[in-house]
């Protein structure tokens, strides 16, 4: 391989696990704020 398409590739997919991980934490906070909304609780 190309040592310039691995170094292209390592650089390519930090933000596709960045933004899956934004996600991931997004939809925990959703998550969390329509549990907290349906018990009537506070979320913090």
């Amino acid at each position: 391989m190309n040592s310039e398409l691995v170094y292209g590739a390592y650089i390519l997919i930090w933000p596709a696990l960045t933004l899956g991980v934004l996600g991931v934490i997004c939809w925990a906070v959703a998550r969390d704020v329509r549990k907290a909304k349906s018990s009537d609780e506070d979320l913090l």
